[in-house]
């Protein structure tokens, strides 16, 4: 573990916390389909236990299949053309995206990385 890797945890949580409060449209989005095996591995080790995590709570995970159009409000961000595709979004604006799935122990870094950037 980093020696600041306690710091960055107390931070990542005050960030959380303050997000909880406010009223945005965070979302963060997975694009996926429907033979994608490391969409089956991150729904299977992350999926089920997300909308429980704080980290859930403040981009809460919506579904879109490749191929299919972005709805309405995200119409202006850039499709993903690789599943699954993460992409963190803030008033209808991407904040930023993972593409791929790296694992459920960097999923997690990779994630409060972008939620820092809210």
């Amino acid at each position: 573990m980093q020696p600041h890797a306690p710091l960055h945890a107390i931070i990542l949580g005050l960030v959380l916390t303050c997000l909880s409060c406010t009223a945005t449209a965070v979302e963060l989005l997975i694009v996926e389909s429907d033979d994608c095996p490391y969409c089956q591995r991150f729904h299977a080790e992350i999926g089920v236990a997300y909308p429980k995590t704080e980290e859930g709570k403040v981009a809460p995970l919506r579904i879109l299949q490749l191929g299919e159009a972005m709805p309405d409000p995200y119409a202006d961000i850039k499709p993903a053309t690789v599943t699954p595709t993460f992409i963190l979004v803030d008033k209808n604006k991407e904040v930023d995206r993972i593409v791929g799935y790296p694992g459920d122990e960097y999923f997690w870094f990779l994630l409060g990385q972008m939620l820092e950037k809210l």
